[in-house]
């Protein structure tokens, strides 16, 4: 696999559309078992790259350069370090277990799995581009396959079947379909995703095409950029150019995280969403924003990212309460779950506003934690709902006589939630709270309350559904028995604890990627080999991360020594 696992991984979920297209869908197992070969193809490969990365050379490994356009300088330009890296493994673990899930669709099964399919692998090309042009390619790419899993395969939020047609006896034309905007209505919820994405997706690209225009260097190359740029002391409209680039960028990707108050389209659009979408939508589409933001903002512009960061800071409160508030009086399950993944996206933030080691690892290993969680939770909302065809929590209950196994499973997801020792979810959430008390004390009381309202909201959750007296309606609905329907829940539980259990090199991974970035920022970055240091700016004389082992970056008290200056 060697070199290429890149390419493996991004265009497997590709080949695999492009074949389904000429599938029939009289031949179900078929149309399945293709999905499932390319979504393997897809994680093992990402596997070997997780473990065959280097943590101890650090950098950008596993570099793919295609030239596109020599004159404008795009370069299908692949590449991962440690933050790319566990995200594409997410990506890849949770579009295989999505398969899975949606086993039982059978409303033009090879069209759902063709969109699904192309949604991860838009996700998988964002975390390793290293080409602006190509990371908002692959960005805008995954509206489509959103907007059409939503539009097509979701279901109608509470009551709207019964206001609109009680007996299930409409059909609606192709120009219903358009303009059926009822607030309740999935068509409502996939056109919200759109308008949202797409109007601050052109926000980011203002900021991008700034970067590109004024560089001077005529490339999109990040690498290039982060190294050569110098867009700061350029006076535009009273601030400085650098100011209104980084303002562009980290609101236009904000808005996907979801930050509050830009946050309103993600909710809405986990209720629509079949749930293997869901699982995308909240596992790793919703992080495209956290890493777009890294990729671009954190390293073209470091220094403005040290002054401004702060705004995320504060934000991030509001991200945290209020999407806690709101899914504790939530009474359908996917509304508890959008709106618990929208106040987790709170604590990322707040990682990556602190600006040091530790708070940014634990942010990026939380990005990765949460979408293993919330993965699960989504899958055994789905198969709630596949069964009950219910997700009003107050009518259902005592399922756990007909569920044990997703009842047990649940009780595993809802305590990766919380952050329960022996899950990864717990090791991020120690680092991020950990790593920002000292800058943000006042965030970090804010993010352990929201610790303790998840706890309130997720047990709320799991008694309204799998205990208590059952309602006889419901009596029909059975366990997940079959190997496919167990097998994608098996899979994230077994991660989620075992990355739990033995973290060490998914924490090096990290911390390779991290530690750079970091010292970049906060402008203490090693001295390369060559003997030569840093300027007044704090950019690296040489192009590539020197090989320092990660030892010489941890000392003893496993706290980096870095000035006091610098922190701040």
């Amino acid at each position: 696999m060697g070199e290429y696992a890149l390419l493996y991984i991004l265009f497997a979920p590709f080949a695999g559309a492009l074949a389904l297209i000429f599938v029939s869908n009289r031949q179900p197992l078929l149309v399945r078992s293709i999905a499932v070969s390319a979504a393997f193809v897809s994680l093992i490969s990402s596997l070997y790259l997780f473990y065959a990365y280097d943590p101890v050379k650090g950098g950008f490994q596993f570099i793919q350069k295609f030239e596109w356009s020599r004159q404008l300088g795009i370069s299908l330009y692949l590449g991962v370090d440690g933050i790319g890296t566990p995200l594409v493994l997410a990506s890849s673990i949770l579009l295989f277990a999505g398969i899975f899930v949606s086993w039982h669709i059978k409303d033009r099964t090879k069209e759902f799995y063709i969109w699904l399919l192309i949604l991860a692998a838009a996700t998988i090309g964002v975390f390793m581009s290293l080409d602006l042009f190509f990371l908002y390619f692959f960005y805008e790419m995954s509206v489509i396959p959103m907007y059409l899993l939503l539009g097509m395969w979701g279901s109608h939020t509470k009551k709207y079947l019964e206001m609109t047609d009680p007996e299930s006896l409409k059909r609606r034309d192709s120009v219903g379909f358009i303009l059926n905007f009822g607030s309740n209505s999935k068509e409502y919820a996939a056109m919200k995703l759109v308008l949202f994405l797409s109007a601050f997706a052109v926000v980011a690209l203002m900021g991008i095409l700034l970067i590109y225009k004024y560089a001077g260097l005529d490339t999109f190359d990040i690498l290039v950029l982060r190294e050569q740029a110098n867009l700061m002391n350029i006076p535009v409209l009273g601030t400085t150019l650098d100011k209104i680039i980084w303002v562009l960028i980290f609101f236009g990707f904000a808005s996907i995280a979801p930050l509050w108050p830009l946050h309103s389209w993600s909710p809405v659009g986990h209720a629509a969403a079949p749930a293997a979408t869901s699982m995308l939508h909240a596992g790793v589409l919703m992080k495209l924003g956290h890493f777009s933001i890294i990729r671009v903002a954190f390293e073209i512009l470091p220094e403005t990212t040290r002054e401004l960061m702060p705004i995320a800071a504060v934000l991030c409160m509001f991200s945290i309460m209020y999407g806690g508030f709101v899914a504790f009086y939530a009474k359908d399950t996917k509304y508890v779950i959008g709106y618990s993944s929208s106040s987790h996206m709170g604590y990322v933030f707040l990682g990556m506003a602190a600006l040091n080691y530790i708070s940014l690892s634990g942010a990026v290993i939380y990005m990765f934690a949460h979408a293993m969680a919330t993965g699960m939770l989504f899958a055994m909302a789905g198969w709630v709902y596949d069964q009950t065809h219910s997700r009003d929590i107050p009518s259902l209950g005592g399922l756990s006589n007909k569920m044990p196994f997703i009842s047990a499973c649940f009780i595993v997801a809802c305590m990766a939630s919380i952050g329960m020792p022996g899950t990864v979810n717990f090791i991020a959430e120690i680092m991020i709270i950990v790593g920002s008390w000292n800058k943000y004390p006042v965030q970090v009381i804010v993010a352990m309350l929201g610790i303790v309202l998840t706890l309130a909201y997720l047990f709320k959750m799991m008694r309204g559904l799998f205990y208590g007296p059952m309602n006889q309606k419901y009596s029909h609905a059975h366990d997940a028995i079959a190997t496919v329907d167990r097998l994608p829940l098996l899979i994230m539980i077994a991660i989620s604890i075992g990355f739990g259990i033995f973290p060490m090199h998914l924490y090096d991974v990290v911390r390779s990627g991290v530690d750079p970035l970091v010292a970049r920022i906060t402008q203490v970055v090693p001295v390369a080999e060559t003997g030569e240091g840093l300027g007044m700016r704090g950019k690296v004389t040489t192009p590539e991360r020197p090989s320092v082992p990660l030892a010489a970056h941890k000392p003893t008290s496993d706290m980096p020594q870095v000035p006091r200056a610098g922190r701040e």
